[in-house]
């Protein structure tokens, strides 16, 4: 299992299917090349002070590496954008909701279109 790290990689996965749960949400996307799975972690600003991110990204980290890869589709990416929540659920909780996540991820339809971004739109 490797990591995503490149920006381009994230905003390719946040076109694609999603799950959530209290203290975060999957984004997974299907690739068609034989590479292994990747996984990536974002956490955003509003969810608190540097330390309290980076509390949250370990405990998301933690949650990726005890987790079966067998429940993991082979040849997709995934992001696990984590909520402030994650920093006072119960780890067995998140465990479950992780799986169960990705379980809901996998009954979606496989041939899902994702529809672009309106780009026509103006911002406010």
């Amino acid at each position: 299992m490797d990591r995503l790290r490149q920006r381009a990689d994230f905003l390719a996965v946040a076109n694609g299917a999603r799950a959530n749960s209290a203290a975060f949400v999957v984004q997974s996307r299907r690739r068609d090349d034989d590479g292994p799975i990747r996984v990536g972690f974002t956490v955003t600003k509003k969810n608190g002070t540097a330390t309290e991110r980076n509390r949250i990204r370990r405990r998301l980290r933690e949650l990726v590496k005890r987790l079966d890869v067998i429940t993991m589709r082979p040849h997709s990416d995934y992001v696990l954008v984590g909520r402030r929540a994650a920093l006072t659920c119960d780890f067995a909780t998140m465990l479950d909701d992780l799986r169960s996540a990705l379980h809901r991820l996998d009954r979606q339809p496989k041939d899902r279109v994702t529809r672009p971004h309106d780009t026509s739109r103006k911002p406010n």
